[in-house]
């Protein structure tokens, strides 16, 4: 007997997900896996085979969950993957109480139906939609893919599934970092052809009034050139015997704010322009000295180009970021008859560890690396007060503008041309239409960044060696698989219910969509890996991921 084969009862087992607590770096992400356990060990098959069903270590306690569901005469796998954490909740107001009891928001937001924007108002009126945090984003596609497993294992089917969920998808990903290895692990031990990694993420609008149906062939990448800009310290009442860091900083990050030097277009499809996620003065309280040290992260997407492709376009920006603030600043110079405190130059972090192990010595790197890696915030902090405390005790280089990488990093990955890929997404339309009368359009990247980006890594002009030595807190307190991830070979493909609003206080999921399309869907997707004849002659470029 099938526990989650209903709408009905899969509309409850979601809104049960959602009511366990699981924002990012909480007790609740702690908690929501064991419970998981608890939940996924009720399905007879598991009961059976509960060696088939474990949890794994991530980092601050933090674990994944596998089920695996084999059966004996198949040999191809589909991943199902997922994430359960979520962002916080503040944003709900009087109403966060009720951000994870969805069936109670739903009713409750009818009394606040004059705060929302007008599409809310009218989605709230239809009662097409369940409200809550995580709804959307992204516990439906893990209810979806749990409901998947249940019937596979009732119905026996001849296709292996790894159900995977993992925390921390909203920060760093550590969840996924850390499944990778699991997953090549149980790849040898149970002999498994992971023929398609198949993610469950919502459908995100592509603009604003955008309700079609996407089922999406990829997912882009993301990547935060960042930089620390050293000035000279000086009393505000001798502003003209040094040079603020924040100064420096300005003609970088007006080069940086949607400069189309970084936009991608793959399949008709754009990458968002680059823009500042964060910019801030290093010094921890005020005080009348001037601000000789200030940081900016700055988000670049990306399709095909690499960690180094993007470091280049980087350190071009910053070179002539830097020249016209020289520029700039040798007319103060000579305006004021002062004389310079020195040309701002711009270096890498390499070159800044490459100086530094010269003057310092590596010991003294590894135990500051080590020192702020315990001590600090996280690894954005970690990763400027390393660079920052480098440059303190090299000073004779500054002023200047260090360009590094900061955590985190998620390659694209597309596989849009896979033959499998495109049957897959026929089969989709097809049903789609022929059931529902919807069209279904294909997005080559799925433009909310997704775990998709830790499997199926091709890089072999070797662009992650650029991202490692410019990082400062690789294999620190952040690293990526990058030699796991080339072994997860495999097209990718992403196939969820629609929702609106991810991240905000209107997000919705639409409850046809979840609870009556996508599991069909899902289904259309599985029995096709189960028909689907692979060919040698296949042109395996059509698989590769960029990193």
């Amino acid at each position: 007997m099938r526990q989650w084969g209903t709408p009905e009862s899969l509309r409850a087992l979601l809104c049960e997900l959602v009511s366990w607590h699981s924002r990012t770096l909480t007790e609740g992400e702690l908690d929501f896996p064991v419970r998981l356990f608890e939940k996924m060990k009720t399905i007879p098959y598991f009961h059976t085979n509960s060696q088939l069903l474990q949890l794994g270590s991530a980092d601050f306690g933090r674990q994944y969950l596998t089920a695996l569901y084999k059966h004996e005469k198949a040999d191809k796998t589909i991943v199902l993957i997922s994430h359960f954490d979520t962002v916080s909740t503040e944003e709900y107001g009087e109403l966060e109480a009720l951000a994870c009891n969805p069936e109670s928001l739903t009713r409750e937001l009818k009394e606040y139906i004059d705060e929302l924007h007008p599409e809310a108002q009218n989605d709230l009126r239809s009662g097409d939609y369940l409200w809550g945090r995580g709804i959307m984003d992204m516990k439906a596609g893990l209810a979806i893919h749990m409901a998947i497993i249940e019937k596979a294992a009732h119905e026996e089917w001849p296709v292996n599934l790894v159900l995977l969920t993992v925390p921390d998808e909203e920060v760093n990903s550590s969840g996924m970092r850390s499944a990778v290895v699991k997953l090549n692990e149980m790849k040898e031990e149970y002999d498994l052809n992971y023929t398609l990694f198949l993610n469950g993420e919502p459908v995100f609008s592509q603009k604003p009034t955008d309700t079609a149906y996407h089922v999406y062939s990829g997912s882009i990448g993301k990547i935060m050139p960042s930089a620390l800009f050293y000035g000279r310290e000086t009393h505000v009442g001798e502003p003209l015997s040094g040079m603020t860091s924040s100064f420096i900083a300005s003609f970088l990050t007006r080069k940086m704010e949607w400069n189309p030097l970084f936009r991608e277009t793959e399949y008709g499809e754009n990458a968002p322009l680059p823009i500042t996620l964060q910019q801030e003065d290093l010094r921890l309280n005020y005080s009348a000295q001037t601000p000789y040290g200030t940081v900016a992260l700055y988000n670049v997407f990306t399709m095909k180009r690499t960690a180094a492709d993007i470091m280049n376009l980087f350190e071009q920006v910053a070179v002539s970021a830097a020249e016209e603030c020289n520029e700039w600043y040798g007319q103060l110079c000579e305006r004021e008859g002062i004389p310079s405190v020195g040309k701002v130059s711009v270096l890498r972090y390499s070159e800044l560890v490459e100086y530094a192990e010269k003057k310092l010595g590596k010991d003294y790197i590894e135990a500051l690396k080590h020192d702020i890696g315990i001590n600090q915030g996280d690894d954005r902090e970690k990763s400027f007060r390393i660079a920052d405390t480098l440059l303190i005790n090299c000073q004779e280089l500054t002023p200047a503008i260090v360009v590094m990488f900061t955590p985190p990093y998620y390659p694209a990955v597309n596989t849009s041309q896979h033959p499998l890929v495109l049957k897959c997404i026929e089969k989709v339309t097809e049903a789609a239409n022929e059931q529902f009368n919807l069209p279904v359009e294909q997005a080559h990247y799925f433009n909310g960044i997704s775990d998709l980006s830790y499997v199926n890594y091709q890089d072999n002009n070797k662009g992650w060696a650029v991202f490692e030595e410019n990082t400062p807190v690789w294999n620190t307190t952040y690293s990526i698989p990058f030699k796991e991830m080339n072994k997860l070979e495999g097209p990718v493909l992403n196939v969820g219910p629609f929702g609106k609003d991810a991240h905000k206080r209107t997000e919705r999921l639409h409850v046809e969509s979840a609870f009556v399309k996508t599991p069909i869907f899902v289904e259309e997707v599985i029995k096709e890996v189960m028909r689907f004849k692979e060919h040698k002659e296949s042109n395996i470029g059509m698989c590769k991921t960029h990193g």
